[in-house]
């Protein structure tokens, strides 16, 4: 069933059980703290609201995959983590590409987090969903932007201490592919689970 509570459950205690492995002997408990804090937020709120506002089971694959991505960032720091060092040695690149599979999923699943909610709240109207697509486009754009601030803020704070959250290794437009590949994981997201969603929107009504 879409609003059976077992997938959320199952999906919820991996992402807890990975936490907390990734929280006995990270590289730095800071960073960890930091990359990790956006998943001690989501938990509690989404286990708040299942029983008012369930998601789609697309949708709650993705937002575990996405903190899985951000708990393994977090435990290694970005540009230590393995198999990004693997995707380098694959696509002879000169630095770990890992921070930006992170960047394309706060692209791609916060896109659809909003998309999911503009519809479903009637906030936009079902025979103008490109309109929620294009919304939701804009919605992943403003999280990317924001995270690059916070990531400004803590520099600020931080100083040298903030190197390994900032995870720039050196490129000096490394700001600027964050947000570049935000906006391909959001354009992804519509293109090719926007119709996905739509069907297992309509499931889930019919359940409830």
């Amino acid at each position: 069933m879409p609003n059976s509570p077992r997938l959320p459950l199952a999906l919820g205690g991996l992402v807890l059980v990975a936490l907390v492995a990734s929280g006995v002997a990270p590289h730095d408990r800071a960073t960890w703290l930091l990359e990790v804090a956006p998943v001690l937020i989501a938990l509690p709120v989404m286990a708040a609201t299942w029983r008012r506002f369930p998601l789609t089971p697309l949708l709650y694959v993705l937002v575990a995959l996405h903190a899985l991505v951000l708990i393994l960032g977090g435990t290694y720091t970005y540009a230590r983590v393995p198999l990004g060092f693997w995707l380098q040695d694959l696509l002879h690149l000169g630095r770990n590409p890992y921070d930006k599979i992170g960047h394309f999923m706060q692209g791609l699943v916060p896109a659809l987090v909003a998309r999911e909610i503009l519809l479903r709240g009637g906030y936009v109207a079902r025979a103008h969903a490109r309109m929620a697509g294009f919304l939701g486009v804009c919605v992943a754009m403003a999280v990317s932007a924001f995270y690059e601030l916070v990531e400004w803020w803590v520099a600020l704070a931080l100083g040298m201490g903030a190197q390994d959250f900032l995870g720039t290794q050196g490129d000096p437009w490394d700001t600027q592919s964050d947000m570049f590949f935000a906006l391909i994981g959001a354009t992804v997201a519509m293109l090719a689970f926007a119709r996905w969603q739509d069907r297992q929107i309509r499931a889930l009504e019919h359940a409830g």
